[in-house]
Order: structure tokens, then C-alpha cells, then sequence
């Protein structure tokens, strides 16, 4: 598919409200690229690595509570931030910071977040990890209008920027498979409130834009935050708290030779979805960012620390491993994943960690001697990606009480014979090169499963190339892979797994206490952008 064919398909597809028409690359290149992504390089000079202290993203207040409910405010706008040294970059972001502000909220406690859109483009916020109602959920075309962009008007692209031309799920639009059913999608003007009953367990999660079409740009230009979920149960354990309890995000991104974020969008006015040729199997940048800072550094003591590792890169996988290793190896002891605790710690010496996952590991930094300086690195990098960032181990004496228990918490685990039924879902190239699920399109309104509510499925996922799935709704629980034992990173809750190449697995889900349409796709965001997104529908 030449690009004149792909921009005139793709303006089509518009029209009628599918993204289908997306071209991804050859199978032959696909294969002989192993993992997803190409870089793109900055064409600025990229800074030296280690200079930069870790910045730790501000955790945000309520502006008020009640006997049930903590209310908080976040305005979406642009920001200009010193990312690179002596550059600034234009940022979209939440509260003018990027990563965003954290939220820390109790489990049982309700949390409604007022998200006002400054932003010149429509935004939709997804809590990923997020047990939700439909309503609050982040579903695609569920837009939040800029404020005083002009209604509907605004949703059409207004000065061609500012949203999604005739998508489905825009008033007035109808459905491509009936046309007869107009689908409106819930936009609001200017401002919304997402409710979060609170009714999981303590976790790492993460909030992020998730417009349809436009979320790898949108998470690009940092649109992504911390959501921490804590509980009596974890909080009851003597593990590593307070500045000893260290979110970490990981994303790579690139820079343009102003200081702007570099992406090779298909449409630089972003009217259009989508990305030019050579990057539609992913997006991968050569400056490695961890909570908005280039490589950097941070002075620990000889002590454990909780790493709360979230990989917000579009496209990139990582192999984290610590160098040097101490003296036994074993040095990343995770305790929690996606959906919260282990049932026990599990030790590596390296963690993989594809797009959108989370891993909690405990470091014990007293095992190595007074001033040693530990870089973690990412074993799937070359060059300058393969170092992430750097701790500075104190020569200061601590007292250090935490521990890392036997056993963490006692899992329920669901049932496969309680499961109702089996589903199937490939994800891969279709026969005209687009990305899929089950040989289809993405098309907001047509499901691809209805589980009813309360019940347990078991859910099988097979892939041609990397596919990091994620569901929305409820963790699930990984019964296998490739017919054998789950993998050695499948522990404990997840909401995202990573589909190596020619894989199949097979996870448990019971569907639970709030029905409506929610999602599941790729992960790798210019995948998801690209049309490997389905509807589920719980009943």
C-alpha cells in the first residue's frame, strides 16, 4: 500500500468512522525485526547521563472531602519544561507538570477527579488499572472538549487540531454497521468529573490520555500520572515506606532541534490519526526518561527501597537489570504487580517489562559497600538506551526496620472450572497489512464478547509480533503460556501481559460489579491508534 492509497483509504475511513484502514508493515519485516518499534532519533545533542537529579512527581491534595469521598482538580494545558538541559519543551500535561501529579488514595475510599481541558485538542482520561464504572472508564471517543472550543464543534477538528472528523461516537454520527443507530459518544465542554469507587486492592496504576486515534501522541507529549491505590492490608506489612517507597516512569522519548518532542505523526496538525510508514510498529525515541528526566540520578541509602517501575513508554520494552549485580545476584525481589501483592516475593535478577505493565521490586542497597554508584539498565537497549539511570549508595549510617515478609498476602485464585466459557482473540497483521483483533478493525460500538456480569471466562490471546493486551475492567489471572506454566513475570493480578511473537495464552476474568462497554487492545500505542482496539460489553 503505497502512501497516496493509505492517506486516501485513511480519509475515507474517516468518514465512515473505522480505523481499519491503518497499514502496518510486511510480515517479512515484522519477523526480521524481532521486537516492535523503530527508533527515531532527536536531532538535538543529547545530554550527558547521571547529571540530573530524580525528580519525584507532586502528590496531589483533595480540594475537599467527605464521610465518602475525596474530590480533586486537575487542569489539562500546555506547559513549557526544561526536560533536556538548556532546552525547553512544550508539554501537554496534567497540572502543568510531566509526569503528572500522583494521586495516593485509601482502597473503600471514593475519589472524583474534576479534569478541566486547556488543551488545544479534546482529551479522553483513562485510569489504567482502574476498577470502574463505563461511565468513567475512558472509553475512546468519550471526549472532554476544550474549554471554550465550541461544543461539537470542536469534536469535528476545528482549525483542523482539535479533534477526530466524522469518528464514530461524535454527536450526530452514526454507526458504520447500522446506520440507522446513531452513536453519540458521552462528550462533555470543558470540564468532567471521573468517579473511582475504590473498590480494589492497594496497587500501582497509572492515568493517561486515551483519545481515540491520538493516544500514542497524546502520552508522548506527557499526558500520564501516577495513581497509587494503598490499603490497611499492605500498609500492615514492614515494607520500604515514605522516601524509601520510589515511583519510577520509564518512557523514552525524542527531541526535535527547537526542544520539542520529535513524533513522526502522519499529520503534524494531528487532524489525522496515525503515523508515517516506517513507524507504524511502534514508536521508540533515544532519550530514556524516567519520571520526565533524561538518565537520572539518585542518592539512596544503605537501606531497601520499594520501586514502583511503570514502563509509560508508546512502544518500547525493557529488560531491567542492576549493574553490577550484588554479591548472589537475585537483587530485584518483586512483591506486587499490575493488580497489587504477590501472594510471595519472587526474586529476579533482571525484570522484562513491556508497555503499560507495573512491577513493585524491593532493593536492598545495603548489600552493596558505602559509595558504590549502580546503574540500572535496560538489557533490550543499544547505545544510549541501554542505561536508564544511576543510584548513588550513601556512606551514611541509617537505621533501616522494613523487611520483606515470607508471604505477602493470601490471593484468591480464581476458578477455571468455574469458567462459563472460552473466547478467543488473535492479535495480528489482517491479510491487507492492518492491525487487528480477530481479523477486524477497530469500530466503537460493535463487541466482540458480552460476559455477563458476575461471571468467570477464560480468555485466550494468540499474536503474530510483541503485543503488550491489556483489559480493561478487572485484572485477571494468567493460566498459561503456549499450552505450558504462566511465564516468570505472569505473577499475582494483571491488567497487561506481554504476547511475545507466534504466542498463545490463556487468562481467567470474572467480570464484576459494574456493567457496560469497556475495552481491550494493544498497549503498544501506535498499534492501539492504529485500529488493534475491540469492544466488550458486560451484561
Amino acid at each position: 500500500m503505497n502512501r497516496r492509497r493509505f492517506l486516501g483509504i485513511g480519509a475515507a475511513v474517516v468518514g465512515t468512522g473505522a480505523i481499519g484502514a491503518f497499514a502496518a508493515p510486511s510480515a517479512s519485516r515484522l519477523l526480521a525485526e524481532g521486537r516492535p518499534g523503530r527508533l527515531l532519533s532527536s536531532a538535538v545533542p543529547l545530554p550527558a547521563a547521571f547529571q540530573v537529579p530524580l525528580p519525584l512527581p507532586p502528590v496531589l491534595r483533595p480540594v475537599r472531602s467527605d464521610g465518602t469521598t475525596d474530590y480533586y482538580e486537575i487542569t489539562q494545558r500546555t506547559a513549557r519544561l526544561e526536560i533536556l538541559p538548556g532546552l525547553r519543551t512544550e508539554a501537554w500535561t496534567y497540572g502543568g507538570s510531566f509526569p503528572g501529579p500522583t494521586l495516593a488514595v485509601r482502597a473503600g475510599r471514593q475519589s472524583a477527579v474534576r479534569h478541566r481541558n486547556e488543551l488545544p485538542v479534546p482529551s479522553v482520561v483513562h485510569l489504567h488499572g482502574g476498577h470502574t464504572p463505563a461511565d468513567s472508564d475512558g472509553y475512546p471517543v468519550d471526549l472532554l472538549l476544550p474549554v471554550g472550543g465550541g461544543g461539537a464543534r470542536a469534536a469535528q477538528g476545528t482549525g483542523g487540531t482539535a479533534g477526530m472528523p466524522g469518528m464514530p461516537g461524535m454527536p450526530g454520527t452514526a454507526h458504520p454497521a447500522d446506520p440507522s443507530a446513531v452513536l453519540v459518544g458521552r462528550t462533555a465542554d470543558g470540564e468532567r468529573t471521573y468517579t473511582y469507587p475504590g473498590r480494589q486492592r492497594a496497587a500501582t496504576l497509572w492515568y493517561h490520555d486515551h483519545r481515540m486515534g491520538f493516544t500514542g501522541p497524546g502520552v508522548w507529549r506527557g499526558l500520564a500520572g501516577f495513581h497509587l491505590v494503598h490499603d490497611d492490608e499492605e500498609d500492615a506489612l514492614p515494607l520500604p515506606r515514605g522516601e524509601r517507597d520510589v515511583p519510577l516512569m520509564l518512557a523514552d522519548r525524542a527531541f526535535a532541534e527547537d526542544g520539542s518532542f520529535s513524533y513522526p505523526a502522519l499529520d503534524a496538525t494531528l487532524a489525522v490519526p496515525g503515523v508515517t510508514d516506517d513507524y507504524m510498529t511502534g514508536v521508540l525515541g533515544d532519550v530514556i526518561l524516567v519520571n520526565g528526566a533524561p538518565w537520572p540520578r539518585l542518592t539512596v541509602d544503605r537501606a531497601r527501597y520499594r520501586l514502583r517501575l511503570l514502563n509509560a513508554s508508546n512502544a518500547r520494552l525493557y529488560r531491567l537489570e542492576l549493574d553490577p549485580q550484588p554479591s548472589g545476584g537475585d537483587a530485584l525481589v518483586q512483591i506486587g504487580g499490575d493488580g497489587g501483592l504477590l501472594e510471595t516475593p519472587l526474586a529476579h535478577d533482571a525484570v522484562e517489562i513491556a508497555p503499560a505493565e507495573r512491577f513493585d521490586v524491593v532493593v536492598d542497597f545495603s548489600r552493596y559497600a558505602p559509595g558504590t554508584t549502580v546503574r540500572l539498565m535496560n538489557r533490550f537497549g543499544s547505545d544510549r538506551t541501554a542505561e536508564v539511570m544511576l543510584f548513588e549508595v550513601s556512606s551514611r549510617t541509617v537505621t533501616d526496620d522494613s523487611a520483606v515478609p515470607e508471604r505477602l498476602c493470601t490471593l484468591e485464585r480464581l476458578d477455571p472450572a468455574a469458567a462459563v466459557t472460552t473466547r478467543t482473540f488473535g492479535f495480528r497483521r489482517s491479510r491487507d497489512n492492518v492491525w487487528t483483533i480477530n481479523n477486524q478493525p477497530y469500530e466503537p460500538g460493535r463487541s466482540l464478547a458480552r460476559p455477563a456480569l458476575g461471571s468467570t471466562e477464560i480468555w485466550r490471546f494468540f499474536t503474530d509480533v510483541h503485543h503488550p493486551v491489556h483489559l480493561h475492567l478487572n485484572s485477571f489471572q494468567v493460566l498459561s503460556r503456549n499450552r505450558g506454566e504462566p511465564g516468570r513475570y505472569d505473577a499475582g493480578w494483571k491488567d497487561t501481559v506481554d504476547l511475545r511473537p507466534a504466542e498463545t495464552m490463556e487468562v481467567l476474568v470474572r467480570f464484576t460489579d459494574y456493567p457496560g462497554t469497556y475495552m481491550m487492545h494493544c498497549h503498544n500505542l501506535e498499534h492501539e491508534d492504529m485500529a488493534m482496539m475491540a469492544d466488550f460489553v458486560v451484561e
